[in-house]
C-alpha cells in the first residue's frame, strides 16, 4: 500500500461518523509514524514548499508531536535538515531549538472549523482565534511563519490569524493532506 493510501486508512477510522477527532490514535500509531512525515513533506511540496522553504515545524497540539517528529526524520532521509518544537501555554511558549529568523510551518493533524476551537494549544478569548496568539508568540520570538499544514484540513486554502498583542492581521496558506470529505 502506498503510503498516502495507507495514511488515508488510519484516519478514515477515526474521521468517519465523528465531528471532530485528535487523531492522537493515528498520530502516535506505529504504522502511520514511519509514513506521515513523508506524506506531510510532499503535500507542502505539492502546495509549493520545498523543505528549502522553511527551517523548523511546529506543533500546535499534543497530537502533532510525532507529527513534528515524524517530517524532522523524513527530512533527514531525504538530505535535508529540519528542526521542530511543539508550542506551550507554559513559557517558555516554545520547546525545542530556538526560531527567531527562521521560517517554520505550524503542523495539527486536523484542523476545519469543528476543531479549530478544540485544539490549538494557547487559548485566547479575543475574537476566538487560538492561532492568533501561535502566531503572535512566534513573531515575537524572531520567527515567521510560511504555512500552516494539516493531515486533514475543512477545506480552507488559508487562514487568517491576528496577532492579539500587535492586532496585525495575515492570511497564512493553508496546506492539508486530506480534506475532511475525502475521509468520510
Amino acid at each position: 500500500m502506498e503510503p498516502r493510501e495507507l495514511l488515508a486508512t488510519l484516519l478514515k477510522q477515526h474521521v468517519v461518523g465523528r465531528p471532530f477527532s485528535e487523531l492522537s490514535a493515528v498520530t502516535f500509531d506505529h504504522h502511520a509514524a514511519p509514513v506521515m512525515g513523508h506524506v506531510l513533506i510532499d503535500a507542502l511540496e505539492d502546495a509549493g514548499y520545498s523543505v528549502d522553504d522553511f527551517d523548523a515545524v511546529g506543533a500546535l497540539t499534543a497530537a502533532a508531536v510525532p507529527m513534528v517528529s515524524a517530517m524532522i526524520q523524513a527530512a533527514a532521509s531525504r538530505g535535508e535538515d529540519l528542526d521542530g518544537f511543539v508550542m506551550d501555554f507554559v513559557y517558555p511558549s516554545i520547546k525545542g531549538p530556538s526560531i527567531e529568523g527562521r521560517r517554520v510551518v505550524l503542523l495539527d493533524a486536523w484542523l476545519s472549523e469543528k476543531s479549530y476551537v478544540q485544539t490549538s494549544s494557547l487559548v485566547t478569548l479575543r475574537n476566538g482565534n487560538e492561532l492568533g496568539l501561535d502566531f503572535g508568540i512566534i513573531d515575537q520570538l524572531g520567527g515567521s511563519v510560511v504555512a500552516i499544514a494539516s493531515l486533514v484540513g475543512g477545506g480552507a486554502k488559508s487562514i487568517n490569524v491576528v496577532n492579539p498583542t500587535t492586532g496585525d492581521s495575515k492570511e497564512l496558506p493553508f496546506v492539508q493532506v486530506f480534506d475532511e470529505s475525502e475521509l468520510r
